[in-house]
């Protein structure tokens, strides 16, 4: 019973939590109607609905992600065209002229008519399906206790009782709402200008949903906010359960003493399986059970991410140091780019960063998706009861992560060493980037990501073209020579083509790769139209030459001296080079 009022309260305090922002509008455009007919419907569709997909997702497997994944496309598909009908009468009438009664019922709530219990109850479904709450303690201890346990009803319950408490305080909300939408239609008479007000949030909350603002940037927002409470909550209700009890059992004894040490780490969540690897590599594969009682960081990586690559050199010293005392790290390669899944590619990148910890291939992403993760490089710290008490996304913090690895440690031991932190001897791509002079982004140079592209031929997709290039302005780009723009990458189809780009960083990185017949591509490399000297990165000569003999990132540029504002030219000898991303430091 704790545990369902954990979940209820947690659902409660998603309001005040930046996720639940894309779905107000969709919440609001029912105040004023009358509770039973409009908001009742529409919040039992979107607890149901929830529940239900929360529940196939955390258990089904592949087939569930992708089946949620149309649900969400339907569901912003019909919210899209319920925005536009509150916006435009005329456009809710041509929609209702087939008389789907789908549609009637939609167009008459548009209207401000009749309310229909259908149409409200659609609405909670859509945005059911659409909702993509905090992950935050609470709601990843259920999710991932799903995965660990398999289906049953009390998992479903759970979700339930969270979504319950989201729908309660929304409720509280739209009912707030209602009573300010109706002062504001007898003292004003702007009845009409707030229909459509709302036609305008919905349309925003829809392309903030179907852009993954949702998913990323205000999840991330969300996460920061209410962890805490979450984490407070828990900490207060689950202390005198019988869960509680076995969860926060006493550390091993040492030297024949009980010892009672205890860091202040919260739990955020429970160690998910380890199954769905295509490989291992530096060890058979290992199971959460058989880890059970050490301490174990899991490092998503890939290995031409330079955000990943700066990581290395800490996780690499961490698993070293600490290997004696009980830590056990663990690398899963999710791959970004289709290259990035040949496991010859990845094994010969293991020896390259002479990584000695045990690598899981995860081409499938099956532990990806069992840690709810979603970033490179992102690092989940767990400690010997199999319990997450850290997470940490992307590179940085470094002695943050290692303190909390010492406290999960001191908690095995029962005591806590006074032990320094590493300072690994970082160089060439693995050094720190120069933040402070950083004025250049990530720019993919596929069509699926590509942005920032100047050459005024734009983009043939999947065709070859002639493209030309004059002189981009700041974090612009360009082609020059015959090249085909895929997906993922650009290749060069004839010898002399090149790509310019103008940034401002210290470092200028691109991924690059041989092409299909694997054959070596000379390059050259200008600065501001003269070979680099001084200012050349690790993988050319300081006349600016190099070769592309395997698909990695590339070093090109490392400016020695003041840092500003350049232009890079990069000019292939040979045909048949791919190019991925530029990214910089």
């Amino acid at each position: 019973m704790i545990l369902f009022t954990i979940a209820y309260i947690a659902g409660v305090l998603t309001i005040v939590s930046p996720c639940i922002l894309p779905v107000l509008p969709f919440v609001f455009s029912r105040a004023g109607q009358p509770f039973t007919r409009s908001i009742l419907p529409m919040l039992i569709g979107k607890v149901v609905t929830f529940a239900a997909v929360a529940t196939l997702v955390a258990i089904g497997g592949d087939w569930a992600v992708h089946a949620n994944e149309a649900g969400r496309y339907a569901a912003i598909a019909v919210l899209a065209v319920f925005s536009v009908m509150l916006l435009s009468p005329q456009f809710a009438a041509v929609v209702t002229r087939p008389a789907v009664t789908l549609g009637d019922r939609l167009s008459q709530r548009a209207a401000g008519q009749k309310t229909s219990v259908g149409a409200s109850l659609l609405l909670g479904v859509a945005t059911g399906l659409l909702w993509a709450p905090c992950a935050g303690p609470v709601l990843g201890l259920v999710l991932t206790g799903a995965a660990l346990h398999g289906a049953n009803v009390g998992t479903t319950l759970l979700l339930t009782a969270y979504a319950a408490g989201a729908a309660t305080s929304l409720a509280l909300a739209v009912l707030a709402g209602g009573r300010i939408f109706a002062a504001m239609k007898r003292s004003l008479g702007i009845g009409e200008r707030l229909r459509q007000g709302l036609g305008i949030a919905v349309l925003a909350g829809v392309a903030a949903i179907a852009l993954g603002l949702d998913t990323g940037l205000l999840a991330r927002l969300s996460f920061a906010g209410t962890t805490d409470l979450e984490q407070s909550l828990l900490n207060r209700l689950v202390s005198d359960s019988p869960e509680a009890a076995l969860s926060q059992s006493a550390t091993p004894a040492v030297g024949g003493q009980q010892q009672a040490y205890r860091s202040n780490l919260p739990v955020e969540g429970i160690f998910p399986p380890l199954d769905g690897a295509v490989e291992w590599l530096n060890s058979k594969p290992l199971t959460v059970e058989e880890l059970r009682g050490k301490v174990v960081l899991v490092d998503f990586w890939t290995y031409s991410c330079i955000n990943c690559i700066r990581t290395i050199p800490y996780v690499r010293a961490w698993a070293e140091k600490y290997r004696d005392q009980g830590l056990v790290v663990i690398g899963v390669h999710a791959p970004e780019f289709a290259f990035e899944k040949r496991i010859d590619n990845v094994r010969k990148a293991v020896r390259d960063f002479e990584i000695g910890y045990p690598v899981a291939i995860d081409n499938d992403f099956s532990i990806w998706r069992a840690f709810g993760n979603s970033y490179w490089p992102a690092h989940y710290f767990i400690d010997a009861e199999g319990r997450i008490r850290h997470r940490h996304f992307g590179e940085g913090d470094y002695d943050q992560s290692e303190r909390v690895i010492q406290e999960l440690l001191a908690e095995t031991a029962g005591s806590r060493r006074g032990d320094g932190l590493v300072k690994p001897d970082t160089k060439g791509t693995e050094a720190a980037p120069d933040l402070a002079n950083l004025q250049s982004g990530e720019d993919y140079l596929g069509y699926v990501r590509a942005g920032n592209f100047v050459s005024p031929e734009g983009v043939a997709a999947d065709k070859a073209r002639d493209y030309s290039v004059g002189r981009p302005r700041l974090n612009r780009w360009g082609l020059t020579g015959n090249w085909t723009v895929g997906a993922e990458q650009a290749t060069l189809n004839r010898t002399g083509g090149s790509i310019t780009y103008r940034f401002n960083a210290r470092d200028l990185h691109l991924v690059l790769g041989p092409g299909a017949g694997g054959r070596q591509v000379r390059f050259q490399v200008k600065v501001d139209g003269v070979a680099p000297g001084a200012d050349s990165g690790s993988d050319i000569d300081p006349g600016g030459n190099g070769t592309v003999s395997e698909t990695r990132l590339y070093q090109l540029v490392r400016q020695s001296g003041e840092v500003r504002e350049r232009t890079f030219e990069i000019r292939f000898l040979d045909p048949g080079v791919e190019a991925f991303v530029f990214t910089f430091g």
